[in-house]
């Protein structure tokens, strides 16, 4: 198949989150099932030099009700993949990828959903999917779906995207792209009364759901959350327009990366067979955290950002009685000052136990993953998760609340075939009865916590089976 893959960030080009994994791993391990897929992006700023980019094409022009957006086009090579830049000032000349100077996100990525579609048609690149991500590209979409494209004439063949199906995949629903319609002159008055609005606000992400044929959140679960009004971030009334698009796919985990056998930013590799450098990796753990070095002291560590999303409004008011406990517990992470602030008080109180580092540092996070006993992971909602995994792999074994990607992911201390704890209550209470079960068990029962560790490093999700599963969806 021909894929059109529109999305926000890719690892190794531009990369704030999660997001730009999937990005560079997905149309890899599609490209290497067979099928050909083209990656379009925004030319941001950071990237505007072009360095080892080349004019892809001429010049070209959207013209939309009176008004002419003219973009260049470049081009690069990623691993054996097309990836397309679409040139234009809405991106090389804003600060940071979603910043909104001179105009509206919702415009910018409009108009970058349109013009994608015109490289395509240039490239003469007849797409059988287009695939759209989060709200940056979903209203492509619509675009697809609806006679827009014909009413501006903005290709010259109406019938090229005729057969084209969308997915949309959804990466975290709490961000939807809402914008007044005033800031999106782009959509033309005939388009405000297709697209799904609110009182004169768009919703670029729901508009993207309604004309997807169809959408995959990034976890079984997930695909089950979005769908319940309490946690579905208020996309609920639009998935139930029509379920049954609805399939949810697991991420994959690049373990290129993460592989403590070959991770180059560690101190010490080692592998399930070989544990040894593991207990060095902690002892450079502690070290580095000014902790006493000791192995039989469970150490726990954290890397996120410091959201009540990622589960610290029940980390925080039980965080000081778990450390009463004879445990070490590393934190790094940024984000909200009032936590950060509190993180920095707990730590001094406990400085011999805690440590908290408001910073990220690859290099860092490589080494809590190799070198922490346990990995929290407490979040209030969590689309699908990657340091799970990354803990799994690594022998580190993650403690998690029971909700999307890290209930798929994840088996509970109860089960014979446990990899880690799993709580479930959004609770305080429950966090730390979860935590004071570990210390015991790891205390009175190693060979428990042993037994988990060996099948959480035998644990793999790649992204072989995540392309399986789209391609599965894209023939369906």
């Amino acid at each position: 198949m021909n894929i059109l893959f529109l999305i926000s960030e890719v690892e190794d080009i531009i990369k704030t989150g999660g997001l730009a994994d999937v990005g560079k791993a997905l149309p890899i391990a599609l490209q290497e099932r067979g099928h050909k897929v083209i990656i379009v992006l925004p030319l941001y700023k950071a990237l505007s030099d072009g360095v080892g980019m080349a004019t892809a094409m001429p010049e070209q022009v959207l013209h939309v009700h009176n008004q002419a957006y003219h973009f260049g086009v470049k081009q690069l090579d990623l691993h054996g993949l097309d990836v397309y830049f679409v040139d234009h000032p809405y991106f090389s000349h804003n600060a940071s990828p979603y910043s909104e100077e001179g105009s509206s996100n919702a415009q910018r990525f409009a108009m970058f959903s349109l013009a994608a579609l015109k490289i395509a048609r240039e490239l003469n690149f007849k797409p059988d999917i287009v695939h759209t991500h989060d709200w940056h590209t979903s209203i492509a979409n619509y675009f697809i779906k609806s006679n827009y494209l014909q009413r501006h004439t903005l290709i010259d063949d109406a019938a090229f995207f005729a057969s084209t199906k969308t997915v949309l995949t959804i990466h975290n629903a709490a961000f939807q792209g809402v914008c007044a319609l005033s800031q999106v002159p782009i959509l033309d008055a005939y388009a405000h009364t297709q697209v799904n609005t609110d009182n004169g606000y768009l919703n670029l992400l729901k508009t993207g759901i309604v004309y997807a044929d169809r959408i995959c959140p990034v976890s079984p679960s997930y695909a089950k959350e979005i769908q319940d009004h309490i946690g579905s971030h208020g996309i609920a009334d639009v998935i139930h327009q029509a379920p049954h698009k609805v399939f949810g796919i697991l991420n994959g985990c690049d373990y290129s990366q993460w592989d403590p056998s070959t991770d180059t930013l560690i101190p010490h590799n080692y592998s399930a067979d070989n544990l040894e450098g593991k207990a060095k990796c902690k002892s450079a753990l502690q070290k580095q955290a000014k902790l006493k070095a000791q192995k039989s002291i469970p150490l726990f560590g954290m890397v996120c950002r410091a959201t009540q999303q990622k589960g610290f409004g029940y980390l925080m008011p039980i965080l000081s009685d778990f450390l009463q406990h004879r445990v070490q517990l590393v934190i790094m992470g940024t984000g909200d000052p009032v936590i950060t602030q509190e993180l920095h008080q707990i730590a001094e109180k406990h400085a011999d136990r805690f440590t908290f580092i408001e910073a990220f540092s690859p290099e860092f996070a490589h080494l809590i993953e190799a070198g922490s006993d346990f990995f929290l992971m407490p979040s209030e909602f969590e689309p699908c998760g990657l340091n799970q995994m990354y803990s799994l792999a690594y022998g580190t074994i993650p403690i998690v609340r029971e909700v999307g990607g890290l209930a798929d992911t994840v088996i509970d201390a109860q089960y014979e075939n446990a990899t880690g704890f799993v709580f479930k209550d959004p609770t305080p209470l429950a966090l730390l009865n979860c935590l004071r079960k570990i210390v015991l068990i790891s205390q009175e029962q190693p060979q428990v916590i042993a037994k988990m560790q060996e099948r959480g490093m035998a644990t793999r999700f790649t992204w072989e089976r995540a392309a399986q599963q789209y391609e599965m969806v894209y023939e369906d």
